[in-house]
């Protein structure tokens, strides 16, 4: 029979200090390393087919779906990041329709990976993942991409985790990460829900915290009413509840994701409370610019980095706010021109959704024509031409300067969101011409091999005519 004392139940593990994720020493390392531990670091997206092996039920109309790559390698990523994921809403006759989701597993263990979706009931994607999305299901994706995620060594390691909603997923990830890794931490997590019963993860959050002591995590109801029983915190994000979750809140790096407005108020709070802005990491669509300078230089360090990954994130409001938190604010790297990393296993159909004419060309519809350039009015100066054949105006442009703003200052109606070549929302068709475009994950390769490309991250190299 076994004793029970009480002694030991009471005293710390020792540990070493801070927190250092396995692939770190492998990408500071002046050495070439092993081919398998090369393969396990997180430094280039790819695009990949990956199989669901299983799907389990989430609290808060959320499911969590488990994949593997069909080709058997790991996928290398960091805690918070997301992969793209092109789902054939419309049949296998239509083109897919893209969408980021955050991976809610832990890159600990690389050989299979988990997203979560939450289900909206007048969404056009979330539906069908819950109903068509099976072990057995093949998907195309590209990833992981990303700059919401844990640093790759952290000496001091003391972080606030904010989640409101689904944004519980890339935090889920992080938590998981954290409890897996060796090394002295100091975690709170503060998850704001809408109901009692509606926190995914609640079972295995309240596992991690009893038996790590590294990890606290506090539940908010936001503004409703608490059930009977309920010994949780209520109301919405306040600085008073910053204290008391968190009163050395200013000595934490924080992370937080959720709805927009979540995040704005975070973000007012977090400067109440005496948390520097260096210290705040939130997913707005845009990014900050801190995360951004930051990622630029972390992937300056890279190996090998893809060349085309992406997708639209979002083709109307409606989709835009289907997306999962995680989609707000992401920043990816340029990539250079040597071409994707190709997957090597099973020889997996994949249906191709570029239109194309019979002779290859680009499809590009009965509304260009064929009116001729020179007969449109041209306005603003430069060295070069933007002839946008919709519009029926020629607007110069120079070189350093990106196309978008100076067609939209021109009046030619283009849309777009992020402005960081990251969602896709302004891709257009390029009829002739050349364009320099550093995207960061909006646009497929096979979309630019069809003509398009983005115009709020692309300058004009030589005189353009554009679909638009």
């Amino acid at each position: 029979m076994i004793e029970l004392r009480a002694d030991t139940a009471t005293q710390e593990p020792q540990r070493i200090r801070g927190l250092e994720m396995p692939w770190n020493r492998v990408m500071g390392s002046t050495e070439g390393p092993a081919r398998a531990a090369h393969a396990l670091g997180p430094w280039h997206p790819q695009e990949f087919m990956a199989e669901c092996v299983e799907t389990t039920p989430e609290a808060g109309g959320m499911r969590t779906f488990v994949f593997r790559r069909c080709d058997g390698a790991p996928l290398a990523f960091r805690a918070g990041q997301y992969v793209n994921v092109a789902f054939p809403v419309n049949g296998e006759d239509e083109d897919p329709v893209d969408r980021s989701y955050s991976l809610s597993s832990s890159p600990t263990q690389p050989w299979t990976f988990n997203i979560t979706v939450k289900r909206d009931p007048i969404g056009l994607v979330s539906p069908w993942v819950h109903e068509n999305v099976k072990p057995g299901t093949v998907l195309e994706m590209l990833g992981p991409v990303g700059a919401f995620h844990l640093p790759d060594a952290d000496r001091r390691a003391r972080y606030l985790l904010l989640a409101a909603g689904a944004g519980i997923t890339p935090i889920m990830s992080m938590v998981r990460t954290i409890h897996s890794l060796p090394g002295q931490a100091d975690v709170v997590v503060l998850y704001h829900g809408a109901e009692a019963g509606g926190y995914a993860f609640h079972q295995e959050l309240a596992y991690i915290a009893s038996v790590d002591s590294r990890v606290k995590v506090f539940y908010s109801l936001g503004d409703r009413s608490k059930p009977e029983g309920w010994q949780w915190l209520s109301g919405r994000l306040t600085a008073g509840m910053l204290d008391e979750v968190a009163p050395d809140a200013n000595g934490r790096q924080v992370y937080a994701c959720g709805p927009e407005g979540y995040l704005n108020t975070a973000t007012e709070l977090l400067g109440k409370v005496g948390v520097d802005d260096t210290s705040i990491n939130m997913e707005f669509f845009t990014g900050d610019r801190q995360t951004i300078l930051e990622y630029q230089a972390e992937i300056a360090l890279a190996e090998d980095i893809a060349e085309e990954i992406a997708g639209e994130i979002a083709e109307s409001a409606e989709d835009y706010y289907e997306s999962q938190p995680t989609a707000f604010g992401l920043y990816e790297p340029g990539y250079n021109a040597d071409g994707p990393l190709k997957a090597t296993g099973l020889p997996l159909e994949t249906v191709d959704p570029g239109t194309s004419a019979p002779d290859g060309s680009a499809d590009l519809g009965p509304e260009t024509g064929t009116t001729d350039p020179s007969s449109f009015d041209t306005v603003g100066t430069g060295s070069l031409t933007l002839s946008f054949m919709r519009t029926g105006i020629n607007v110069r442009i120079d070189p350093d300067e990106h196309i978008l703003g100076v067609a939209q200052r021109a009046g030619v109606r283009i849309g777009a969101n992020c402005k960081e070549g990251m969602c896709g929302s302004c891709k257009v068709v390029k009829l002739s011409g050349e364009v320099e475009m550093n995207h960061q994950g909006g646009i497929r390769a096979r979309e630019i091999d069809a003509g398009k490309f983005l115009p709020c991250c692309s300058s004009a190299r030589t005189d353009l005519v554009i679909d638009a």
